[in-house]
């Protein structure tokens, strides 16, 4: 199983993939005239002057569900993993990621917000990537290569997000809880089986309050502690950001001088963490209530920063000015040990326990129980964010008909399948507790590079839109209104939702 799962995997993750990431936050960074610099402060502002609605999650909340999906193990775990198979300058290329993707989030959740429609079983925001693929150029020849391109996405997504991704996260939480406490990933199963239960069921606004409270305690929290156990080792920072960048570009021997395992290893952690054109961003930005799309473009753009600039740098600053690590010869555990930091204990495994011995090192026998405690809150609320973003592609795909389960009792096909993909989540957490870390992650890389792959392809396709809309949110900006989106006077189409949507309410002047 191993070796098939290695083997798919080599194929999603080739070069193409790492060079297809960088080269599309390039060209929607120079397209954007750099947004991601120019509307950092838009990024602030939108956040805390964003609407609720019956139907739409507020702007912070959707960054939290957003975030949800983002800060989890790839953070802790992901940063660790990275560092120890690609060296200190994995750490160079996730921040280079964050900087270009967080355009590329600007593109995919601005198109997001432009064709979201209402469920018209709940009554609540939906879209994302499905969605947009199919709308966007429905008008045109390409109609129908595109209604079953987003239909291909719909369903990888929800196999990823409903099966695979999920694993990840529960192995990470069960690793981290068995080295602090010694409980069995058993118990740890039946646990987060029975909180994800209660949480997922009670739909997107029960989802967003959620992680609106948990995710900016506990991101915040955590960044607060390893700055602090950085700082009691400030002495070494300089010596720190040397080795980060001379092995970025392969000028640390000690490291291997091997340019393309740094890369590989700090794009495919980074895409994993912040998820900028995997196309999960789009999702949380459609369940959004704002007066125009680029809003929450902006938002969306800045939970990258968020994930990467701040957390993902919080976790590797930790691990390296600490000593906390152990870097492999060839990118791989199999090919033995090229360099340590000297801090961990010769039966350290890749992972969570790189940071938990980091933090120790600063706060004897705290550290593994804080990481324990943090991945709690982390990974459980990345589930319930794949969960939501599973349950919307499956909402996509079956739409609201009803069918005959036995004799003279109809059923909406749209709830028994919702039913049936929440049980299906909570096997997969399940399974991922109990199995093994590599298989795990093996299997959460799958589902992040199929998404990667389709989604990057479609927003270079259709990304006119989206710039479109950020013209229009500059142009009512420069004029002192607060922005509100007409698609037909932008010639979009295919943006069913905005064309009837109430204007008027909010156009008044900016503050």
């Amino acid at each position: 199983m191993s070796d098939v799962l290695g083997a798919i995997n080599d194929v999603i993750w080739s070069d193409w993939l790492v060079y297809l990431c960088l080269a599309a936050g390039v060209y929607f960074s120079v397209r954007s005239r750099f947004m991601q610099v120019r509307h950092f402060k838009g990024m602030i502002h939108q956040l805390v002057r964003g609407e609720t609605s019956p139907s739409g999650v507020s702007s912070f909340q959707a960054l939290a569900m957003s975030l949800s999906g983002r800060v989890g193990t790839g953070n802790i775990a992901g940063v660790a993993t990275a560092i120890a198979f690609g060296g200190p300058g994995a750490m160079f290329w996730m921040w280079m990621v964050a900087f270009l993707g967080a355009s590329t989030s600007f593109v995919e959740s601005t198109l997001g917000q432009i064709y979201k429609t209402r469920d018209p079983l709940t009554g609540e925001y939906r879209g994302g990537p499905a969605y947009y693929l199919s709308r966007a150029l429905a008008h045109t020849r390409a109609a129908g290569i595109f209604k079953v391109y987003g239909y291909v996405f719909a369903a990888v997504t929800v196999l990823a997000c409903g099966v695979l991704l999920p694993g990840v996260q529960a192995n990470s939480m069960a690793t981290a809880i068995d080295g602090a406490w010694t409980v069995s990933p058993w118990i740890v199963a039946v646990g987060a089986v029975i909180v994800l239960a209660f949480v997922i069921i009670g739909g997107v606004k029960r989802i967003a309050t959620f992680a609106s409270f948990v995710v900016p305690f506990m991101a915040l929290a955590y960044i607060i502690l390893a700055l602090i156990v950085v700082l009691m080792n400030a002495s070494v920072l300089p010596e720190v950001l040397g080795m980060v960048f001379r092995s970025a570009f392969g000028l640390d021997s000690a490291f291997g001088a091997v340019v393309g395992l740094a890369v590989m290893w700090g794009v495919k952690r980074g895409v994993y963490s912040n998820e900028a054109g995997q196309g999960t961003g789009p999702h949380a930005a459609a369940a959004a209530e704002v007066s125009h799309p680029a809003k929450q473009g902006l938002v969306q753009a800045f939970a990258v920063y968020v994930d990467t600039l701040f957390v993902c740098s919080a976790t590797g600053f930790l691990i390296l000015s600490t000593g906390a690590y152990r870097v492999f010869h060839g990118g791989s555990e199999d090919g033995g040990v090229l360099a340590e930091g000297g801090l961990l204990s010769a039966t350290a495994v890749v992972g969570p326990q790189f940071v938990q011995e980091g933090f120790d090192s600063a706060f004897s026998g705290f550290g593994a129980s804080f990481i324990a405690f943090s991945l709690i809150f982390f990974c459980l609320t990345t589930i319930i964010a794949y969960y939501y973003m599973a349950e919307t592609n499956l909402r996509f795909l079956v739409g609201n008909s009803s069918t005959t389960l036995i004799p003279g009792i109809k059923a909406s096909i749209g709830r028994v399948t919702t039913m049936a993909l929440q049980v299906a989540i909570l096997i997969a957490v399940a399974y991922g507790t109990v199995n093994t870390a590599a298989d795990a992650w093996l299997m959460g890389d799958i589902g992040v590079g199929l998404m990667a792959w389709l989604n990057i392809i479609g927003i270079l396709i259709l990304q006119q839109p989206a710039y479109k809309a950020l013209r229009d949110f500059e142009r009512q900006k420069k004029l002192g209104i607060d922005p509100v989106f007409d698609p037909k006077a932008l010639n979009i189409v295919g943006a069913t939702f905005w064309e009837s949507y109430d204007r008027d309410r909010s156009k008044e002047p900016v503050a």
